[in-house]
């Protein structure tokens, strides 16, 4: 997990650029973190050494979106990674293919499936829903309920069965 040489420091990023190259839709910092952190492949450090790196070279591009900030591969790093992915083992390369099928739905979810609230006042909360497909939202809903427990039970319930429960609100409102 710790690097001892320029080899190792390089391998790391063309790793991070192929994760982000793998994944194909932008991951968050906190997404990538744990990614990285429980699959040991880095440290924190290092990691958080290394987005920097990636960024200042313009291999990957940070935006905010949704009130969190989001990593892209661009081009340039797309391009570095294609010249240089022979330096990676193809064993990490296997490993970390492998982690990503495992995760990539978990991602997805997270990604496009939204769900928050707010306290508005003492006895009302602002629910917050959404689906993004495609970077296209596909609904979005508001809803005003009376407390904090109803609220975490929406959130929650949108978060586990955003699809069906969208389906059957197109359906209720076809018919």
């Amino acid at each position: 997990m710790f690097t001892n040489n320029s080899q190792q420091l390089a391998e790391n990023k063309l790793l991070l650029l192929h994760i982000f190259d793998r994944i194909e839709f932008p991951m968050s910092n906190p997404q990538i973190t744990q990614f990285v952190l429980e699959n040991d492949i880095m440290n924190y450090f290092m990691l958080q050494q290394f987005l920097g790196e990636l960024k200042d070279s313009k291999f990957i591009i940070e935006k905010q979106k949704d009130n969190e900030h989001i990593f892209i591969i661009t081009e340039k790093g797309k391009s570095a990674l294609s010249y240089f992915v022979n330096r990676i083992p193809k064993s990490q390369i296997d490993r970390i293919d492998q982690l990503l099928n495992v995760q990539k739905e978990k991602f997805i979810k997270n990604t496009q499936v939204k769900a928050d609230y707010i306290k508005i006042k003492d006895d009302e909360y602002l629910v917050k829903l959404g689906v993004i497909e495609k970077d296209m939202p596909i609904i979005n809903l508001k809803l005003s309920v009376a407390n904090n427990k109803h609220a975490k039970q929406i959130c929650e319930k949108w978060r586990e069965s955003a699809p069906s429960l969208y389906g059957q609100i197109i359906n209720l409102l076809i018919e």
